[in-house]
């Protein structure tokens, strides 16, 4: 190959050729450990540092990452895991690591059973919103189960003397940190179930790593608060801080002195509430009063109360009407009925033999009451009886002819 058709690669093509390459032939995640070294958390949200062993290094690109990373308490020295791909960083020609997860090496094992114990309780539901119980508005009484010598419970009551000093509260003293800890709260919150004296019980206690909040991750404590009666609040660590123990429970509060002012609002705010409460009190009962006097005004003027006897006196002349009106209907029924009856026996009279007989007509009878009306029925000597419009007559046959 002559030196005129040697192809001259420029920086550029070199990097986005070792670029390609790499991020062609790597293209999945992968798992990377090592030791943090000259650890950046940027402003702009990203993280950089150098992850290291005992014999290499690697650079590493947390993109977005500043809030898991001081939320993790990265730092100089941290044994990490991370979760990423291999890349080149064009412009120096370095090959990185792009990280997209990173856990404290150690715990991932933590994270894992984290995982897999939420899974399983959210699919039993355990965190649905339709079993969750209403926390009272003001409880009088709360049941408290912590470490009785941490922060958290100096923090909480704290804010309950600037807020409403005069409520009932009881400690339950529990390890909140360590091996049994869980059994401890989980015993806790039986025992105000049991007095039934809390109008709501909070287990809380302050921040920490995954491994000092994990007895608020176990089973046991989880199904305790679940098959409470008494509502549950969860005050576990910081903010960023997510426990098993906060997805079961009736609510979850940031911070525990989050949960006081949650539980407890001022009372001052109470007063000014009640101070509403009584106006708007106040109002509806007098428009409930202007609205019965104007109802008596409309009763008043009714008839019945101004002339009650006309009342009486209308139904009477009602009544007497009525009565008229029965009579003259029963006696034209009367009428009526006579007149059918009348025109009946005229039609019965005009049938009846006897009207035959005043035309000078006779009916003759044998002595065995039959009638004769054929002379062949009749025989010489034979008695029979005339009967005339007027009487009878008594006859004895002489001779018959047909």
């Amino acid at each position: 190959m002559s030196e005129n058709n040697i192809k001259i690669w420029t920086v550029s093509e070199i990097n986005h050729l070792v670029k390609d390459f790499i991020e062609s032939n790597l293209p999945y995640n992968i798992w990377l450990e090592g030791e943090i070294s000259g650890l950046t958390n940027h402003n702009s949200g990203h993280v950089y540092f150098t992850l290291k062993d005992k014999n290499s290094q690697i650079r590493v690109t947390f993109f977005n990452g500043r809030e898991q990373s001081l939320k993790l308490g990265l730092k100089q020295g941290s044994m990490v895991e991370a979760l990423g791909k291999l890349s080149v960083y064009h412009p120096r020609g370095e090959y990185q690591f792009n990280a997209i997860k990173i856990r404290l090496k150690g715990i991932g094992d933590l994270h894992r059973k984290f995982e897999e114990l939420k899974e399983k309780l959210q699919k039993e539901g355990l965190f649905d919103k339709e079993r969750k119980k209403r926390i009272p508005l003001l409880p009088l009484r709360i049941g408290i189960v912590t470490s009785p010598d941490g922060a958290a419970i100096r923090d909480f009551l704290k804010v309950i003397k600037n807020r409403f000093p005069n409520l009932h509260i009881r400690i339950y003293p529990a390890a909140v940190q360590g091996e049994g800890a869980e059994l401890q709260i989980a015993e806790g919150i039986r025992f105000f179930n049991k007095t039934a004296f809390p109008d709501v019980i909070i287990i809380t206690r302050g921040g920490g790593s995954i491994e000092d909040l994990w007895a608020f991750n176990e089973e046991s404590l989880a199904r305790s608060i679940a098959e409470s009666k008494i509502p549950v609040i969860s005050a576990v660590g910081h903010e960023i801080d997510f426990t098993i123990s906060d997805f079961v429970a009736d609510l979850r509060a940031p911070t525990p002195t989050a949960a006081a002012e949650i539980v407890i609002s001022k009372e001052e705010d109470f007063l000014i509430k009640i101070k509403e409460l009584k106006h708007d009190a106040e109002m509806a009962l007098k428009l409930k009063l202007e609205k019965s006097r104007s109802k008596l005004q409309e009763l008043k003027a009714n008839k019945i109360f101004s002339d009650p006897h006309s009342i009486i006196r209308d139904k009477q002349q009602n009544l007497d009407e009525i009565n008229e009106r029965l009579c003259n209907s029963i006696k034209n029924m009367i009428e009526n009925k006579k007149q059918n009856l009348n025109l009946l026996i005229a039609k019965i009279a005009m049938l009846s033999p006897y009207k035959v007989l005043k035309r000078g007509y006779t009916i003759l009878q044998k002595t065995d009451s039959s009638i004769v009306d054929n002379s062949s029925k009749t025989k010489p000597g034979e008695k029979l009886t005339a009967i005339l419009a007027h009487g009878t007559l008594k006859l004895i046959v002489e001779k018959s002819e047909n």
